[in-house]
């Protein structure tokens, strides 16, 4: 295979991989904007239901809501859907790495003050949960009980104590934000949510407390519902390239992206152990981690205007004065991998989501540890994604400077090649056997341009998800212009420079047989992807520009080893 069929394969795995991308962002096409509606009611088929609601114009309630077990006391649809949460309810907390607001059932917004929206920072932080209808996203508990009475995450929990604002002091490493529901039979629920200096994982503690006559027992019931978020499309957004929907862990990885089929394989009844419910964004999470071993059963459903996603627990028995607790993590803020593997929990890095194939995935997370550490030495990921392709170059030698010594002998041996071609006239088949067997005597392998640039393709993917994925790596500058990498180069000088080394690497390389179409065709390779390659994130430039510049200069070398320069065309007469 000469290299015109080289860089004929990788331009046919650089068009698959862009229309993979295109149809991924059809599939992940938020629904047409609608108007929320409020929705909690009770399935026909069930006595009673979880409240779920999306805020916007109180209306008659809407069926939809999944069920929870069928002894679950009915919840009445109108009073959840006219009943808001008093302000008087809501606390705000402050640490060092999260602001949120509070009402005990739910953490109705959270901003992250160590992540601004725009790479200049000094305007607002990103922010995840959000009160607002138009981008509403919150974080819910609450319980359902069997023998009583029992707080819904919109009604029954109250602040303990008048204080509605927490910070957490200098020196401090915990602060402690309290909530109460006092049942009607003395049962009472006391619910502390615990932040913790540093940390996206807030600790939501659950104690029930029964001080009544008779036994008490409920689930508690925790959820992630949003209005899925407009995301903007094309080659200059790299969000839009980046997994928006539900994930969750049955003791394997799911994910369900948002949109219209986002239950078209319905709504998921699965008991897991060990789980736990996800919703990912580019860059951000939020997760729901129940602790202990414990199984609780996972849903997915679709409110009106809005995706939810929630784990349900077992029934917990509270004989008369005894006390029971349970607690989890809501994890809010970055992908950070440090921070997602610092809560230990099976599958949870797969929240990093580098591709839906397990391989690039996995290579994804190898291409990340190695670029940790090149940033650990240099202080720069520019300069880590060089040291990386360095690392890659290395590893690749072997194959490489066997590429590189057969182009050598094919442009050593590119007169006989055109002797042949002038013999054997339009007999293609001859011409070609003609030119394998002297390949076989002069002991050419022809596909020794192949397999380097087949098996860069699965790193050069795993890097794309990489940049695209890695909130390490947002807003990250390199030198000069280059000031953030996860976006495109500003000034197309990067794809420029590849358009030029792509160029030069043509002209070093031997061209066996070429036809005027093929030679017209690879003159044109360069700038058709110095024009893909411009809306590419600068990082991926990056690693291509070096990348492309160490194998010029490699095969320049054994060029000049172990060919001879290529005879000069002979001058028009």
């Amino acid at each position: 295979m000469n290299q015109t069929r080289v860089f004929l394969i990788f331009a046919w795995l650089m068009v698959a991989m862009l229309l993979w991308m295109e149809w991924g962002k059809e599939r992940a096409a938020p629904p047409a904007a609608a108007t929320p509606v409020a929705a909690a009611t009770a399935s026909a088929a069930a006595a009673a239901a979880i409240p779920a609601a999306v805020p916007g114009p109180a209306t008659p309630a809407a069926a939809g809501d999944p069920a929870v077990p069928a002894a679950t006391p009915a919840v009445s649809p109108a009073a959840i859907a006219t009943a808001p949460v008093a302000d008087a309810h809501r606390v705000t907390v402050r640490t060092d790495v999260l602001d949120l607001v509070l009402d005990g059932g739910s953490v109705l917004q959270a901003d992250l003050p160590q992540f601004p929206q725009t790479r200049q920072g000094g305007g607002a932080p990103v922010r995840l949960f959000d009160a607002d209808p138009a981008n509403f996203y919150a974080a819910q508990a609450g319980w359902v009980s069997a023998t009583g009475a029992a707080p819904s995450h919109q009604s029954g929990f109250v602040p303990e104590g008048a204080q509605t604002e927490f910070v957490l002091a200098d020196g401090q490493q915990q602060v402690e934000v309290p909530f109460v529901w006092n049942g009607p039979d003395g049962v009472s629920i006391r619910r502390t949510y615990t932040l913790t200096r540093g940390s996206y994982a807030v600790e939501v503690r659950d104690e029930v407390v029964n001080r009544g006559t008779t036994p008490w027992q409920g689930q508690v019931y925790r959820q992630l519902i949003r209005k899925p978020p407009v995301i903007k499309r094309g080659y200059t957004h790299p969000e839009s390239f980046s997994f928006t929907g539900t994930a969750w862990f049955d003791g394997k990885y799911q994910r369900r992206r948002f949109g219209e089929d986002y239950l078209e394989d319905g709504r998921v009844d699965q008991q897991a152990a060990n789980g736990w419910i996800a919703m990912l964004q580019h860059h951000f999470f939020s997760a729901w981690i129940p602790e202990g071993q414990q199984p609780s059963t996972i849903s997915l459903d679709a409110p009106p205007s809005g995706a939810l996603v929630r784990e349900l627990g077992q029934t917990l028995q509270v004989a008369p004065g005894a006390t029971a607790t349970t607690q989890a993590r809501l994890y809010v803020g970055p992908k950070l991998v440090s921070e997602i593997r610092a809560q230990q929990v099976p599958g949870l890095e797969r929240a990093v989501d580098y591709s839906q194939f397990s391989i690039l995935a996995i290579l994804g997370e190898g291409l990340f540890w190695v670029l940790s550490h090149l940033y650990a030495l240099f202080g720069n990921w520019g300069w880590a994604i060089i040291g990386l392709v360095f690392l890659v170059k290395l590893a690749l030698y072997p194959l490489s400077a066997a590429q590189y010594k057969s182009f050598a002998k094919m442009r050593k041996f590119q007169p006989r090649i055109q002797q042949l071609k002038e013999r054997y006239g339009d007999d293609k088949q001859k011409f070609q056997t003609a030119m394998m067997e002297l390949y076989k005597k002069e002991k050419i392998n022809p596909m020794g341009g192949c397999l380097p640039i087949l098996v860069q393709m699965p790193v050069f993917l795993a890097l794309y998800w990489v940049l695209v994925e890695s909130v390490e790596l947002r807003h990250a500058p390199w030198i000069w212009w280059i000031q953030d990498l996860t976006a495109r180069d500003p000034y197309f000088i990067l794809p420029v420079i590849n358009v030029a080394v792509m160029w030069f690497t043509q002209k070093l390389q031997p061209s066996p047989g070429m036809d005027p179409v093929q030679q017209k065709m690879m003159q044109f390779m360069p700038v058709a992807f110095g024009v893909m390659m411009a809306f590419f994130p600068a990082g991926l430039v990056l690693y291509w520009v070096t990348n492309g510049s160490l194998g010029l200069l490699q095969q320049w070398w054994m060029m000049k080893k172990h060919g001879e320069p290529a005879p000069k065309a002979a001058p028009a007469k």
